[in-house]
Protein backbone atom coordinates (compact mmCIF):
# COMPACT_ATOMS: atom_id res chain seq x y z
CA UNK A 1 0.00 0.00 0.00
CA UNK A 2 1.21 3.35 -0.63
CA UNK A 3 0.62 6.85 1.34
CA UNK A 4 -2.02 7.82 -1.18
CA UNK A 5 -4.06 4.52 -0.68
CA UNK A 6 -3.10 4.89 3.05
CA UNK A 7 -4.40 8.29 3.52
CA UNK A 8 -6.67 9.88 0.46
CA UNK A 9 -9.84 6.98 0.12
CA UNK A 10 -9.73 6.83 3.73
CA UNK A 11 -10.42 10.55 4.58
CA UNK A 12 -12.77 10.92 1.51
CA UNK A 13 -14.57 7.79 2.88
CA UNK A 14 -14.96 9.07 6.35
CA UNK A 15 -15.78 12.72 5.47
CA UNK A 16 -18.70 11.48 2.89
CA UNK A 17 -19.56 9.65 6.85
CA UNK A 18 -20.23 12.37 8.61
CA UNK A 19 -21.72 14.43 5.78
CA UNK A 20 -24.51 11.53 5.61
CA UNK A 21 -24.45 11.95 9.77
CA UNK A 22 -25.15 15.88 9.19
CA UNK A 23 -27.78 15.51 7.15
CA UNK A 24 -29.35 13.08 9.03
CA UNK A 25 -28.72 15.43 12.29
CA UNK A 26 -30.92 18.23 10.17
CA UNK A 27 -33.72 16.22 8.99
CA UNK A 28 -33.68 15.05 12.75
CA UNK A 29 -33.87 19.16 13.67
CA UNK A 30 -36.75 19.93 11.45
CA UNK A 31 -38.79 17.18 11.84
CA UNK A 32 -38.70 17.63 16.14
CA UNK A 33 -38.75 21.08 15.50
CA UNK A 34 -35.44 21.80 17.25
CA UNK A 35 -33.00 24.99 16.71
CA UNK A 36 -30.77 23.59 14.58
CA UNK A 37 -27.97 25.76 17.01
CA UNK A 38 -29.01 23.65 19.76
CA UNK A 39 -27.19 20.80 17.96
CA UNK A 40 -24.33 22.62 16.21
CA UNK A 41 -23.59 23.84 19.34
CA UNK A 42 -23.97 20.63 21.67
CA UNK A 43 -20.65 19.15 23.88
CA UNK A 44 -19.87 15.77 25.20
CA UNK A 45 -18.98 17.48 28.20
CA UNK A 46 -18.20 21.49 29.03
CA UNK A 47 -14.27 21.38 28.25
CA UNK A 48 -14.69 19.83 24.84
CA UNK A 49 -15.64 21.21 21.69
CA UNK A 50 -19.11 21.72 20.29
CA UNK A 51 -20.19 19.88 17.31
CA UNK A 52 -19.49 22.87 14.78
CA UNK A 53 -15.60 22.48 16.20
CA UNK A 54 -15.20 18.90 15.92
CA UNK A 55 -16.29 18.94 11.98
CA UNK A 56 -14.02 21.78 11.35
CA UNK A 57 -11.03 19.99 12.89
CA UNK A 58 -11.24 16.76 11.16
CA UNK A 59 -11.63 19.01 7.91
CA UNK A 60 -8.59 20.30 9.14
CA UNK A 61 -6.93 17.16 9.75
CA UNK A 62 -7.62 15.80 6.87
CA UNK A 63 -6.96 19.00 4.10
CA UNK A 64 -3.34 19.08 6.53
CA UNK A 65 -2.44 15.57 6.13
CA UNK A 66 -2.86 15.78 2.25
CA UNK A 67 -1.02 19.06 1.52
CA UNK A 68 1.71 18.07 4.42
CA UNK A 69 2.69 14.35 2.84
CA UNK A 70 2.67 15.93 -0.35
CA UNK A 71 4.75 18.89 0.63
CA UNK A 72 2.33 21.38 -0.48
CA UNK A 73 1.60 24.56 1.98
CA UNK A 74 -1.72 23.56 3.86
CA UNK A 75 -4.92 25.37 3.16
CA UNK A 76 -6.04 27.71 5.31
CA UNK A 77 -10.14 28.41 5.65
CA UNK A 78 -11.55 30.42 7.97
CA UNK A 79 -13.92 28.62 10.97
CA UNK A 80 -16.88 30.58 10.54
CA UNK A 81 -19.64 27.62 10.19
CA UNK A 82 -22.49 27.87 11.41
CA UNK A 83 -24.77 25.97 9.88
CA UNK A 84 -25.56 22.84 8.93
CA UNK A 85 -25.37 23.64 5.21
CA UNK A 86 -22.27 25.87 5.90
CA UNK A 87 -20.72 22.66 7.81
CA UNK A 88 -21.76 20.46 4.55
CA UNK A 89 -19.80 22.64 2.26
CA UNK A 90 -16.37 22.49 4.40
CA UNK A 91 -16.54 18.93 4.03
CA UNK A 92 -17.63 18.82 0.09
CA UNK A 93 -14.91 21.84 0.14
CA UNK A 94 -12.79 19.32 1.77
CA UNK A 95 -13.38 16.40 -0.31
CA UNK A 96 -12.90 18.73 -3.06
CA UNK A 97 -9.15 19.76 -2.15
CA UNK A 98 -8.29 15.55 -1.59
CA UNK A 99 -9.79 14.53 -4.78
CA UNK A 100 -7.45 16.82 -6.74
CA UNK A 101 -4.55 15.20 -5.40
CA UNK A 102 -2.88 12.55 -7.30
CA UNK A 103 -0.94 9.69 -6.32
CA UNK A 104 2.25 10.55 -7.52
CA UNK A 105 2.34 13.86 -5.45
CA UNK A 106 2.80 11.17 -2.49
CA UNK A 107 5.82 9.59 -4.32
CA UNK A 108 8.08 9.47 -1.17
CA UNK A 109 5.78 11.10 1.44
CA UNK A 110 6.88 8.14 3.84
CA UNK A 111 9.78 9.53 4.55
CA UNK A 112 9.19 12.92 4.08
CA UNK A 113 9.81 15.89 7.47
CA UNK A 114 6.65 16.90 8.46
CA UNK A 115 6.68 19.56 11.26
CA UNK A 116 3.47 21.18 12.71
CA UNK A 117 2.76 23.16 15.58
CA UNK A 118 0.15 21.82 17.82
CA UNK A 119 -0.67 22.28 22.13
CA UNK A 120 1.76 25.32 21.72
CA UNK A 121 4.81 22.36 21.46
CA UNK A 122 6.85 21.53 17.83
CA UNK A 123 6.15 17.92 16.49
CA UNK A 124 8.43 16.47 14.05
CA UNK A 125 7.62 13.10 12.10
CA UNK A 126 8.52 11.18 8.89
CA UNK A 127 5.35 11.24 6.53
CA UNK A 128 4.50 7.48 7.64
CA UNK A 129 4.43 8.24 11.69
CA UNK A 130 3.14 11.33 11.00
CA UNK A 131 0.16 9.46 8.77
CA UNK A 132 -0.33 6.78 11.28
CA UNK A 133 0.04 7.72 14.66
CA UNK A 134 -1.36 11.82 14.35
CA UNK A 135 -2.90 12.50 10.92
CA UNK A 136 -5.41 9.58 11.32
CA UNK A 137 -6.01 9.72 14.85
CA UNK A 138 -6.74 13.26 15.09
CA UNK A 139 -9.23 12.72 12.35
CA UNK A 140 -10.96 10.13 13.55
CA UNK A 141 -11.07 11.22 17.11
CA UNK A 142 -13.24 14.38 15.71
CA UNK A 143 -15.16 12.59 13.42
CA UNK A 144 -16.09 10.44 16.20
CA UNK A 145 -16.73 12.62 18.66
CA UNK A 146 -18.72 14.21 16.11
CA UNK A 147 -20.91 11.29 15.80
CA UNK A 148 -21.30 10.62 19.53
CA UNK A 149 -22.43 14.64 20.08
CA UNK A 150 -25.61 13.41 17.51
CA UNK A 151 -26.34 10.20 19.03
CA UNK A 152 -25.86 11.88 22.55
CA UNK A 153 -28.34 14.05 21.34
CA UNK A 154 -31.13 11.82 20.34
CA UNK A 155 -29.93 11.83 16.37
CA UNK A 156 -31.00 7.78 14.96
CA UNK A 157 -27.23 7.02 13.80
CA UNK A 158 -25.73 3.53 14.42
CA UNK A 159 -22.00 1.80 13.41
CA UNK A 160 -22.95 1.58 10.07
CA UNK A 161 -23.60 5.65 9.23
CA UNK A 162 -20.30 5.69 10.84
CA UNK A 163 -18.57 3.17 8.61
CA UNK A 164 -20.31 3.12 5.29
CA UNK A 165 -18.81 6.48 3.60
CA UNK A 166 -22.05 8.05 2.03
CA UNK A 167 -23.16 4.74 0.57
Amino acid sequence: MNMYDASVPVFVHFLRSLSVILKKAEVHCTAKKIDPSVILSARLFPDMFPLTRQVQIASDAAKGAGARLTGMAVPSWADEERSFEELQARIARTIAFLSDLKAEQFDGAETREISLKAGGRELNFKGFAYLETWAKPNFYFHVTTAYAILRHNGIELGKPDFLAGGQ
